[in-house]
């Protein structure tokens, strides 16, 4: 059964779609150009260019609000330049949301760009109650037709609808839950903003599991059959069954502040002795929960993953020689150290290690096979075959036996290897016990799910590891922030490239006792510089 609330919207999209013959014909014709306009006109205008007129602006504004105030779906999806689309969501609008008696204030505009304030109804089997937010529109020149336009997004009907979203009211599939953290503090998307996602997809998942019975609301339906839906407006509470969580409250409230310092991060805490999630914060302007979910190069702190193959394998040790020469060759693409990195030919793989010197990880590609990091990251880290059980959705990394340059890009966190943080977390909490622990947000115990298995590490390369990492935080680059962190401690940094990014993504994995926390901040350069302090700052709160 799709999670959400339960109505039936067939009906008001087909009407949009096919609606009478003449608008029907009009409609394919716009969106085959990619422009809307209204139909009706005997004669061809002239064709404008040029951005529009303030004048024009003005106009199509009052246009496109006016028939949205009175409901008029067709008309007001007329005045934009995408009309299928925003026929459709405009229909749902009216008709699936049940949302009325529309009025729109315009505020202060900027340009093209226009600031304005709804306040509506929402009515449901004799409920009402009040709907009141903010959103903003863009006029642009139709491509084809010259006219000014609305440029569609489907947040200019509501902010936090995106693409492929619908807006549905009605009694909820799912029932709504308390959650509470291993102490049994309760959580909520007031205290904690970036919980909100995740609370919406524990819901879907484990509403009617914890005993709750739902109640009516107004709700974005996502695109995505798998998506819970998101919760806008309540119009009848329903009776909340409470569902614990792994989730710890300090590490969860120091995850919320570190990440708010720094736009696009991502961060991820996990007790290694058991695999529990203490953590998970985002701090995103789309909302997407990338902590569990994200696909990108780790860069970097990749090298623990690599160097466990290199010492498992018995190709090399940490105490063995790991030249960091300037630059180094595979299959005619160069790769590079950090600038300013003066190369050290009689290097270890610890110095190395520590350093983060790509070039000397780069020299080991000879000595690897193609899937010798794959088989690594599958039969000992419990990464990439796609079985997590979390809890809620998450991407469980991928390290794809890749040839060509790639067999050494990936050695270094480039290349096909795609993780985030809640892989990275994992990794590192291996590394630091031997032990694969499948992280977890929600006990396994509650609805018996079965994790996934790996065999882990031996002693001897998890002392290897520990040893590496633990000079990375002392002494290397994650050095400056772990500092004044006492305990057991190890790091890795790492900082990767990804096309069309002036500024690499910063990347930083550590652990202190037990506790393991990864963060990744997209365009924020070198690893300490951003992504450091947020992890160092969520294992000050224990372990």
């Amino acid at each position: 059964m799709r999670k959400g609330v339960k109505v039936t919207v067939i009906g008001g999209v087909f009407a949009v779609m096919v609606g009478g013959a003449g608008y029907g014909a009009f409609n394919v014709v716009s969106a085959l150009n990619g422009d809307g306009g209204t139909a009706g006109s005997s004669r061809p205008e002239a064709v404008k260019t040029g951005p529009p007129s303030s004048a024009e602006v003005k106009e199509t504004t009052a246009k496109f609000f006016a028939a949205w105030e009175k409901g008029q779906a067709a008309t007001a999806a007329s005045y934009t330049n995408n009309e299928g689309v925003a026929g459709a969501l405009f229909t749902a609008y009216g008709q699936a949301a049940h949302i009325t008696g529309v009025r729109i204030t315009p505020g202060a505009g900027t340009g093209a760009t226009v600031p304005f304030t709804v306040k509506a109804t929402v009515s449901y089997e004799g409920r009402s109650k009040p709907l009141t937010y903010k959103s903003t529109l863009t006029v642009v020149r139709g491509k084809t037709t010259g006219k000014a336009l609305v440029d569609w997004q489907p947040s200019v009907v509501h902010p936090e609808l995106q693409r492929g979203d619908t807006l549905v009211t009605g009694e909820a599939a799912s029932p709504p839950i308390e959650a509470v953290d291993r102490d049994g503090a309760v959580l909520t998307e007031d205290k904690y903003p970036s919980l909100g996602p995740i609370l919406d997809e524990l819901r879907g998942t484990y509403g009617e599991k914890a005993g709750g019975t739902p109640g009516v609301e107004l709700a974005i339906r996502h695109e995505a059959a798998e998506s819970a839906d998101t919760s806008l407006l309540t119009l009848a509470e329903g009776k909340p069954g409470r569902l614990p969580t792994t989730l710890s409250t300090s590490a969860q409230a120091a995850a919320e502040k570190a990440v708010k310092s720094y736009d696009e991060s991502s961060v991820v805490a996990v007790q290694p002795s058991t695999g529990e999630v203490l953590a998970v914060a985002n701090n995103r302007k789309d909302g997407f929960n990338a902590a569990f979910l994200g696909k990108q190069a780790p860069g970097s702190t990749m090298k623990i993953l690599t160097a466990a193959t290199l010492i498992d394998n018995g190709i090399t040790e940490m105490n063995g020689p790991a030249p960091c020469t300037p630059d180094a060759v595979w299959q005619s693409q160069t790769f590079h150290n950090l600038k300013g990195m003066a190369p050290n030919e009689n290097a270890t793989l610890s110095e190395s290690f520590a350093r983060s010197c790509n070039t000397a990880f780069v020299k080991f590609a000879d000595a690897v096979k193609v899937d010798s990091l794959t088989k690594e990251a599958q039969d000992r880290f419990g990464l990439g075959k796609d079985n997590w059980q979390t809890g809620i959705p998450s991407f469980d990394g991928g390290v794809p036996a890749s040839g060509g340059p790639d067999t050494a890009a990936n050695m270094i966190g480039q290349g096909q290897v795609q993780m985030n943080p809640l892989n990275m977390a994992s990794v590192t909490a291996t590394a630091m016990t031997g032990a694969f622990k499948q992280p977890v947000i929600v006990p396994l115990s509650l609805d018996d799910r079965e994790p996934a298995r790996a065999r882990g590490l031996s002693a001897d390369t998890v002392g290897q590891l520990r040893a590496m990492m633990n000079r990375t935080a002392t002494s290397g680059t994650a050095a400056a922030a772990m500092s004044g962190l006492a305990g057991s401690v190890g790091a890795k940094t790492g900082s990767a490239e990804v096309d069309g990014q002036t500024t690499s993504n910063s990347w930083f994995t550590g652990y202190r006792n037990d506790i393991a926390a990864a963060a990744m901040t997209e365009e924020g350069g070198h690893g300490g510089d951003a992504a450091g302090p947020i992890v160092a700052a969520v294992l000050r709160t224990g372990g």
